[in-house]
């Protein structure tokens, strides 16, 4: 081009032969500066409203970035922000930049500079080549938010993806559903991980076959996934999508010489307003997925159901703390013999003041001690407070103080728990006889494994103690296990006994009830008594024993000792 003086060097001079690395992107001047430059630098020249270069060095050509002005990329492309760096009070301005096609762009860090802001017509512009370092980077991010196994998104790139989807305007039109795989685990113990790693890239397969091509399937880890979804017609399309995917697994899937079929559990959270945190909108679709197991159909996140939910959280942390702390306490409920009317044992029962003072019934905190594991805690706990109150109550009276207590054992506890071992150590700890002790189950803790339960109840046995059946008639009853289990005592269940009087079917069921027990050579108490009435006629029908309010609620141990002294005296 006419009047273009353009100076080109060659080097091979090093990065590390630079004495003072501030020179790369200082405003030089001349083409030998330009040449100790490891990176592409020129030399720009505005004349008139046409860019010149007064010098290149050689890393600028092999970048592509041409030798002439008017052909160069860099001109094209950057000629706006050049000007606006030129037309500024500035010295030096830094940009990024990409250059390329997608699939071979190059990224650079492009620096202007020069000696003065009085210099209005010429700058230095030098680029340094951040293409590896972002490939790099790129690349570890790739790896880092995709599912080796599958391919897919998985927790953190799922989460990136449904944070880019949340904005002001976009809010209510997705929604988030999480997926479960049901049974799962036993494809991994019977036929091997390679088989689950098998059947779990299937799976994805037929999930991302059943949505639409801009929805986003993820693997959240394990055989849980997740799928983001744009709703066009509301909310009910999402439950439109949890059939597709549900109907998508419902057929068998073919591994190795085996047929396996697989079903899922699919909970849903709709995007809100209230809600700008993907991992919240994650957490509860979670949530949904564990009422869906329940329920056995797809769910859609409520607050109420989170909110309980938290607040049986709070409940199960708070009584972690009561057991470790003392804070709990054990009242005691007559039994007494309904022929005369003397007090033949107490019911021992839990009972927790909060540190805030308020009082919860057992039925709050026992189905939360039941479902978190501390019942096992809460059970050992329970049966050494009781031996302890028992001890006590005999070194006031000057020796057997003529009662027996009851404690109750829950099926969890007796799961996961070595009762027996546990009873003896108590027994031994207190010097109290087993004799002393009625321990009662409920049917549904039989039922739950009759052969384990049978061998832990013989154990019991051996002890000493009394084993009652709790609640009777209200659970899974099965006359063979009154015959095979060493059962001493049936528990009628208070629904039964309550207006019993005013119902002949009540009535009936009750002296079944008693007439099997006799047959059996068992013992019975009736439970929830409130009149004198009620408490003759049981005692006529055949009924040993009976608690309820008629004889007194369930009282703190001083206030149960007082009532036993002056009952019996």
């Amino acid at each position: 081009m006419a009047g273009q003086k353009i100076h080109t060097v060659d080097s091979d001079t090093q990065p590390e032969d630079i004495p003072d690395r501030s020179a790369m992107f200082g405003p030089l001047t001349s083409a030998l500066d330009l040449n100790l430059l490891p990176v592409p630098a020129a030399i720009v020249e505005l004349h008139g409203n046409r860019f010149l270069f007064e010098s290149i060095n050689r890393p600028f050509r092999l970048a592509g970035l041409g030798t002439l002005a008017s052909e160069s990329p860099l001109i094209r492309l950057l000629g706006p922000q050049i000007r606006r760096f030129l037309a500024s009070d500035d010295t030096r301005c830094e940009i990024a930049w990409q250059f390329g096609e997608e699939v071979d762009c190059r990224y650079f860090r492009v620096m202007f500079a020069r000696q003065s802001a009085r210099r209005k017509h010429r700058c230095m512009v030098t680029l340094v080549d951040q293409t590896g370092e972002l490939r790099t980077e790129q690349s570890l991010r790739r790896e880092m938010t995709t599912d080796s196994l599958t391919g897919l998104p998985n927790r953190a790139g799922f989460g990136d993806q449904l944070e880019s989807m949340i904005g002001p305007d976009n809010r209510n039109k997705f929604a988030v559903l999480a997926l479960n795989l049901d049974r799962f685990s036993r494809v991994n113990a019977c036929m091997g991980g390679l088989v689950g790693d098998e059947l779990l890239i299937s799976v994805a397969r037929r999930i991302k076959g059943a949505l639409r091509g801009r929805d986003v399937l993820g693997r959240m880890g394990g055989d849980e996934f997740g799928i983001i979804m744009a709703l066009d017609d509301g909310p009910n399309e999402a439950l439109h999508v949890a059939k597709r995917v549900q109907a998508a697994l419902s057929m068998p899937f073919r591994l190795s010489d085996f047929e396996v079929r697989i079903d899922c559990s699919i909970g849903v959270a709709l995007g809100s307003d209230d809600i700008d945190d993907p991992e919240d909108l994650i957490r509860h679709a979670q949530f949904s997925v564990k009422r869906a197991k329940k329920s056995g159909r797809t769910e859609v996140y409520q607050t109420r159901a989170f909110d309980l939910a938290r607040e049986q959280f709070s409940i199960e942390t708070a009584l972690r703390r009561a057991i470790d702390g003392g804070l709990m306490t054990l009242s005691f409920q007559p039994i007494c013999d309904l022929a005369s009317g003397r007090i033949k044992s107490f019911e021992a029962l839990a009972r927790w003041t909060t540190e805030d003072g308020v009082k919860l019934s057992p039925t709050e905190f026992i189905p939360v001690a039941e479902e978190s594991g501390l019942i096992v805690p809460l059970g050992r706990w329970a049966m050494d407070e009781a031996a302890r109150t028992l001890a006590e109550w005999d070194r006031r009276a000057g020796g057997d103080c003529g009662v027996k207590l009851a404690v109750n054992l829950s099926a969890i506890q007796l799961q996961r728990d070595q009762i027996a071992p546990m009873v003896r150590g108590v027994l031994e700890t207190h010097h109290i006889d087993g004799s002393r002790f009625t321990l009662e189950l409920t049917e549904s803790a039989i039922v739950s494994d009759p052969d384990r339960i049978a061998q832990t109840m013989l154990a019991l046995k051996d002890l000493g103690t009394t084993l009652a059946m709790d609640d009777f008639g209200t659970g899974y009853s099965n006359l063979a296990y009154l015959q095979k289990l060493p059962i001493d005592l049936l528990k009628i269940d208070r629904s039964f006994v309550s207006g019993m009087l005013a119902d002949r079917d009540k009535v009936a069921i009750v002296r079944a009830i008693l007439g099997l027990a006799h047959a059996l050579g068992m013992q019975t108490t009736a439970e929830g008594i409130e009149t004198n009435e009620l408490a003759q006629t049981l005692a006529a029908l055949g009924c040993n024993y009976g608690q309820g309010f008629l004889y007194a609620r369930p009282l703190p141990d001083e206030e149960a000792y007082a009532l036993l002294r002056a009952r019996n005296a």
